[in-house]
């Protein structure tokens, strides 16, 4: 009986702990989410614009995948923001690495949107954090007809 009470409290411990790490940074978690969902759709479309072949596995895989490295990546920011944004008076730390972060993803999500949909403009966010107004540029292979077969676009921050 003893041992159980030990284990009992021991667990309790542990799963407050957990949920005093988590509870604040579960909008993060949210956000993480529903990018990877909206990139998973938006790429989808885009495949099949492209007529791409679907293979369900394979974007599961990556979709689960992308969701465990976000998980790492608020873990990092959480991590930075309990070292660094608490002693300095920087609270917003976790959020500003995460903005970097999800970027990344967001352009995937607009770019493949627009590719989705036969458009051959590029966003980048980044440009608009940097004060500049045209975060769309058109592509660089504008000068190519549609049936010329291009390279997927890497999206670069």
């Amino acid at each position: 009986m003893n041992e159980r009470n030990v284990i009992n409290g021991t667990l309790a411990s542990y799963l407050a702990w957990a949920a005093d790490l988590v509870s604040p940074i579960r909008w993060f978690l949210l956000a993480a989410l529903a990018l990877v969902l909206a990139d998973l759709k938006f790429g989808i479309d885009a495949a099949r614009h492209r007529g791409e072949v679907i293979r369900k596995s394979r974007a599961v895989r990556r979709s689960i995948n992308k969701i465990i490295d976000y998980i790492c990546w608020i873990l990092v920011a959480t991590s930075f923001g309990q070292a660094f944004g608490t002693p300095f008076g920087i609270p917003v730390l976790p959020a500003i690495v995460l903005l970097v972060v999800y970027g990344c993803e967001i352009n995937s999500c607009f770019n493949n949107y627009f590719e989705a949909h036969g458009s051959r403009l590029r966003i980048n966010i980044f440009k608009w954090f940097k004060g500049k107004s045209d975060i769309i540029a058109p592509d660089e292979d504008d000068d190519k007809p549609d049936d010329t077969p291009r390279p997927p676009h890497e999206t670069t921050p």
